[in-house]
């Protein structure tokens, strides 16, 4: 039997009236759900059915690619952790799109939930106004509260290009 994406349940709702740094984790975990939860039930090779041609965009990609957008907004753009890309490099510097052809669905999915867990507890102990030195940004820093909505953004955008792409491989459009 071909190995398919497990199912994931929907989030109660949290309080719409909690304080933000809940609010924004509440969000934050919606968004991965969300974008799980197009994954589920569909083998390996579906997940790795580009939407329409010329783009190469899956939703395996947007799986790997979420899970480097969260190691390097959290853990090392904002703490500092000197880690490695997950899945690019100078040679495919786009590699969590295009190199999915022969990629282990089933280790990815995995290795999104370790990389979420390890963000989570990366930035657990820190407040959303504690900046960070960041040289690269205009103002030379970035708090972790951008972090937080930058990364909620991206969720947002690609979890709408996930919608596309389950419904274009099996017809499905619940969320």
């Amino acid at each position: 039997m071909a190995w398919t994406a497990p199912a994931v349940e929907r989030l109660p709702r949290t309080d719409m009236a909690c304080g933000e740094r809940e609010m924004l984790d509440d969000w934050l975990r919606r968004r991965r759900v969300a974008l799980l939860r197009k994954c589920a039930g569909l083998t390996a090779e579906q997940l790795t059915t580009a939407s329409v041609a010329p783009s190469n965009l899956t939703l395996l990609g947007l799986v790997r690619h979420m899970a480097e957008v969260e190691r390097f907004w959290f853990r090392a753009k904002y703490l500092h952790e000197d880690l490695p890309d997950l899945y690019n490099s100078d040679e495919h510097p786009d590699g969590d799109f295009d190199l999915v052809a022969e990629a282990d669905a089933g280790g990815d999915l995995a290795r999104f939930l370790a990389e979420t867990a390890a963000c989570d507890a990366a930035v657990a102990g820190h407040e959303l106004d504690e900046a960070a030195e960041d040289p690269k940004a205009q103002t030379g820093r970035v708090n972790l509260r951008w972090a937080y909505i930058h990364i909620i953004e991206e969720y947002a955008q690609h979890t709408g290009h996930a919608d596309l792409i389950r419904e274009k491989i099996d017809g499905y459009t619940g969320s």
